[in-house]
């Protein structure tokens, strides 16, 4: 079966016949889970094995956005609650070795909470580096006020879910950190010097080029275009992602159905790939929508199928031992220190 480079998600707890049949005849490299899908771990774990099944993939990457703090899809009272990026960023601050260490933690455990229902990729770290008067979007998602700090427990995080076999996404490429607006809901405008940018939004993304995934940010750097934001910008991509920060792992867009981005779905999605993203993300289940984005997303190929492959290679191993138990009494300890 031929794979289209586009993720999808799907609409409820399990997959409707409709559903079932776009699936099969699409062929998405992969989907995403919402809190729109998920209640318990049982039905989860049924639900990726039944989105597996339509494209006959059984290595098929499943996503989900589980940060810890108020981005967290699987809680309560099936799953504990995990602290935000800020969070790590406040332990233990006069010991940053120990800072590292449980924020690894944390993202083990959450890796293990994915690994176990079947999630095998974790749209996490957060390596937007916040800037005086952004907008809170990104806020207490983020590791740390400094680049330096966002980069290393950003590590952290993907070491632990690697370590959990999970895959990191790091996002937002290059910088969303310096936006005045929330690109859910409006396109954020960035008007900082190509200096200032590479300097402060830029640099964690740098540190952390070995990383297999990475998903755009829908902002305009007028510095660089200041036209088009970077998930549809080819001056972005090759400028920049590719050329300044120098990652050549997989680059998938975030959401195309947010509203910082216009025009049809068609559009966006022919936008998205002319840019040189090499994955659509389409997260709402809106069959409508996605068979607009299925219809123009390319078949899986080249360098976007090499990125592919050697990112899902990253994760053909058993996750290394863990005691979830003991390791969670560990974590909340150190965040009881701090309450």
């Amino acid at each position: 079966m031929t794979t289209r480079a586009f993720i999808a998600g799907c609409s409820g707890l399990e997959l409707t016949p409709d559903e079932i049949a776009f699936f099969r005849e699409a062929s998405p490299w992969g989907f995403i889970l919402f809190r729109r899908n998920v209640d318990t771990p049982q039905q989860v774990r049924a639900l990726c094995e039944a989105l597996r099944e339509t494209v006959g993939r059984a290595d098929a990457p499943i996503l989900i956005d589980q940060e810890g703090g108020r981005v967290q899809r699987m809680g309560p009272p099936h799953w504990p609650k995990y602290p935000s990026g800020r969070a790590y960023g406040g332990l233990h601050a006069d010991e940053p070795l120990l800072q590292r260490e449980l924020a690894r933690l944390g993202a083990r455990l959450i890796a293990h909470d994915l690994r176990s229902v079947g999630v095998t990729v974790d749209c996490l770290p957060v390596l937007d580096v916040p800037s005086p008067g952004a907008h809170d979007v990104i806020g207490d998602r983020a590791y740390g006020q400094t680049p330096e700090k966002v980069a290393v427990l950003g590590r952290a995080a993907a070491e632990g879910l690697l370590a959990g076999g999970v895959l990191p996404v790091i996002k937002h490429m290059p910088g969303h950190g310096r936006a005045g607006a929330d690109s859910h809901l409006a396109l954020p405008v960035v008007d900082a010097s190509r200096e200032e940018l590479e300097k402060h939004d830029f640099a964690p993304f740098r540190m952390l080029t070995d990383m297999p995934l990475a998903m755009t940010a829908h902002v305009v750097y007028t510095a660089l275009d200041p036209e088009r934001p970077a998930t549809t910008s080819r001056i972005v991509m090759d400028e920049i992602i590719r050329g300044h920060i120098g990652y050549d792992g997989l680059v998938m867009t975030d959401d195309l159905s947010m509203h910082a981005l216009s025009g049809s779905f068609r559009e966006r999605t022919e936008a998205v790939f002319a840019a040189g993203c090499d994955m659509a993300l389409h997260c709402n289940g809106e069959m409508g929508e996605m068979t607009a984005v299925a219809g123009a997303a390319p078949v899986l190929a080249g360098d976007c199928l090499r990125r592919a492959e050697a990112a899902l290679a990253r994760i053909r191993h058993e996750p290394e031992p863990l005691d979830p138990v003991d390791a969670r009494a560990r974590l909340d300890a150190a965040l009881a220190a701090i309450a």
